[in-house]
């Protein structure tokens, strides 16, 4: 009987921890071939230290299961490294993924590159985060991009289902504001494509149709492809019916731009060979207007190759 009740509590806690597993799966690198003369060790720690960080820590209290957690990248480009002032200038390409059911395809949630991704870390930095404490410029701008990218990921589960962890990333802008380093890129006045500008454009009510069609494209449209792709692809249209309604609610949000980008060749696949007239004269002129760079690329869905 005593064995019994160990055996029962080794389970439980077993259990206790697949239930807690963290939310994020991320793989981190950190490129420093442009820095020369410098020991490369601090880099590499950098890039160890943030793997952990990202992948170790419990960032809501949701429940998720291991094959639940939310395959992302964090791409950093150290463009300057001083080491007196252990200041490191970078960019960074960050994106995230999430998997279409019943397939083996995946489709990007998120993608944007932070050209003022900047910092500062010396060896043997412990990184620690607090909602409430924003004092480092580093934990800040992971913190900032994980919730983020949960935020989003859940939102294509569920309608609105990110509106916390969104809120959480807006609040993190809004208190890194007195950062030095990386002060750029958090307040509003900066630019529409800015840590701010994003975040708080996804949580404007003006965009609640963006965000509507965040559910519509993903979870009633691409996680029902296999199941019935004629019905799959109208819940698309729908979601953009939702994007043209978002577009008109508010016209100078560039989010609508932003997802076109990295969903552009998506929604050709999607569409090529099987879009109905009306459906190709109506996609064609709507995601023209809202990225004209993209026009060759829409057009495919008009001709078809």
């Amino acid at each position: 009987m005593k064995h019994f009740g160990i055996i029962i509590i080794l389970l439980s806690c077993l259990f206790a921890h697949t239930l807690k597993a963290q939310e994020l799966d991320a793989r981190v690198t950190v490129n420093h071939s442009q820095i020369e003369g410098t020991n490369v060790s601090v880099f590499e720690q950098l890039e160890e230290r943030l793997s952990d960080f990202i992948n170790q820590r419990q960032w809501t209290d949701l429940q998720f299961k291991k094959n639940e957690r939310i395959n992302c990248n964090f791409s950093i480009t150290v463009k300057k490294y001083d080491e007196t002032e252990n200041l490191f200038t970078c960019s960074a390409n960050i994106s995230a993924t999430r998997p279409v059911y019943n397939s083996a395809y995946t489709t990007t949630t998120f993608a944007t590159n932070d050209n003022n991704f900047n910092f500062t870390f010396q060896e043997f930095d412990q990184l620690e985060f607090r909602t409430d404490q924003i004092d480092t410029d580093l934990t800040a701008l992971i913190a900032y991009y994980a919730y983020l990218i949960i935020g989003i990921d859940l939102d294509t589960m569920s309608p609105m289902g990110g509106t916390t962890y969104l809120q959480t990333a807006l609040d993190i802008c809004n208190s890194a504001q007195t950062l030095t380093v990386s002060s750029k890129g958090w307040k509003a006045f900066d630019d529409g494509k800015n840590r701010y500008g994003v975040v708080n454009d996804w949580l404007d009510g003006g965009m609640t149709d963006f965000r509507q069609a965040q559910y519509t494209y993903h979870r009633m449209g691409l996680d029902l492809m296999t199941e019935n792709s004629e019905r799959a692809r109208a819940n698309i249209t729908e979601a953009f019916e939702s994007l043209k309604k978002a577009r008109e609610n508010k016209s100078l949000s560039l989010l609508p731009q932003l997802w076109t980008e990295y969903k552009a060749d998506e929604i050709v696949n999607i569409y090529q060979g099987h879009a109905t007239q009306k459906e190709k004269d109506f996609l064609t002129e709507l995601l023209g207007n809202i990225n004209a760079s993209k026009t060759a690329t829409w057009n495919k869905i008009r001709t078809g190759n």
